[in-house]
């Protein structure tokens, strides 16, 4: 993989966002961005275990999905004060995913601002909470509704792959799917070949961004990114996402997220092996084209 750092400025006009990032699709890190947002000194463990510690959440683990698997199917569930308390002892390799906290504390809506004047469209129904556990792995995937996404940390530290959307193939893609087959588990641990660069020569190819984000960090990461996390400490982030302004970039976020997502859904239930190994030689054939086309 060909990967490079992320951006990172303290704070950006509206202008050179838009010309240097925004239109470009390149991601950027801005580190004040949420320093002036009550929530940057107010949300810890405490505080949403005070305020939403009865509620029941998903928790998913640190496997990857298999041929049955529907996405973004949860693997327990837990009251998230318990989860709290589990998380704060050490290791703990379970994450809670897109958790819409503010649907049960609608009150916190107030301790922090959306950036409005860096990009329009905002979702702004479904803010949405990421929390996990030292260990915990988000695996390599691409967000559904193809919206952009301005991804705040808070609490811990956590390491971050990117990939522009075009480089699908490189990543092994599943067809109908936001999933790559490859395990990015601990990719930076070379010593070990994790990334099985022989089963998966094309990643060579693969052209991306590699970054840590702190408390306080924002990452923009436009429509369509790649992007797999591991969290080096336990801690959360909040998601704001905002629809791309192209009608063709609404219209194929809404075919994924009502379509493809409900077609593969289908097809696991009836036909799941059939259908995985469908997908699979389809994969492998788009990658050996990628293979063949930037061949020296």
């Amino acid at each position: 993989m060909q990967l490079h750092k992320v951006d990172r400025v303290d704070s950006i006009s509206p202008e050179d966002f838009r010309d240097q990032y925004y239109t470009p699709m390149k991601p950027l890190v801005i580190t004040n961005l949420s320093k002036q947002w009550p929530a940057y000194q107010k949300w810890n463990w405490d505080f949403f275990k005070s305020i939403v510690g009865n509620v029941e959440v998903g928790l998913y683990n640190n496997i990857k999905s298999d041929a049955y698997t529907p996405i973004n199917t949860a693997d327990d569930y837990m009251k998230f004060g318990d989860y709290i308390d589990m998380v704060r002892k050490g290791p703990a390799e379970w994450r809670i995913f897109l958790f819409n906290i503010f649907e049960h504390a609608p009150q916190i809506t107030a301790d922090f601002e959306w950036p409005e004047d860096l990009m329009k469209g905002f979702v702004k129904r479904y803010p949405m909470l990421f929390v996990g556990g030292k260990g915990s792995i988000t695996h390599m995937h691409f967000d559904i509704d193809l919206s952009h996404i301005m991804h705040t940390q808070f609490g811990g530290r956590k390491r971050v792959l990117l990939f522009p959307f075009e480089e699908q193939h490189k990543l092994y893609r599943k067809p109908w799917e936001v999933l790559s087959f490859v395990n990015f588990e601990h990719y930076f641990d070379d010593c070990n070949n994790k990334l099985e660069i022989d089963r998966f020569p094309a990643l060579k190819l693969a052209k991306g961004y590699e970054v840590i984000l702190d408390h306080g960090d924002t990452l923009f990461m436009p429509a369509g990114y790649w992007h797999h996390m591991e969290y080096l400490d336990s801690g959360f982030a909040m998601s704001l996402r905002a629809l791309q302004t192209s009608l063709t970039g609404k219209l194929k976020g809404a075919w994924y997220l009502l379509g493809m997502r409900n077609i593969d859904t289908l097809m696991k239930k009836t036909a799941p092996e059939w259908w995985f190994n469908l997908k699979k030689e389809k994969t492998f054939k788009a990658a050996n084209k990628e293979l063949e086309t930037f061949a020296p």
